[in-house]
């Protein structure tokens, strides 16, 4: 693993607790909780062959980084009781994109 995918799933896990700090100060390690195990999603990744290729812009390319996935992300975040679930999937996919940018 290169440095920069160390880094990329470090911020998986920093980016949401940073936000479950600041956004859900009372029950942030809840909130954390919920959003660090959205990286589920991930889980899409073991279809793709090489699982992981460093060069690779994952949105678009695997089947849950795709728009029609990440528009069901968005629409969960508009009920409160999957507001945290959509918030990390929502996240992951900005992670994944700015990744992208560097691609």
């Amino acid at each position: 693993m290169t440095v920069g995918a160390g880094l990329h799933i470090l911020l998986h896990f920093l980016v949401p607790g940073l936000l479950a700090r600041i956004a859900y100060a009372d029950r942030w390690r809840r909130a954390w909780l919920i959003m660090a195990a959205t990286m589920i999603v991930d889980v899409d990744h073991l279809l793709a062959d090489p699982m992981y290729q460093p060069d690779r812009c994952g949105i678009g390319y695997h089947p849950l980084h795709t728009l029609p996935a990440i528009v069901i992300y968005l629409l969960l975040l508009l009920p409160r009781r999957t507001r945290l679930v959509g918030l990390g999937l929502v996240l992951h996919m900005a992670l994944d994109a700015v990744d992208c940018l560097r691609v």
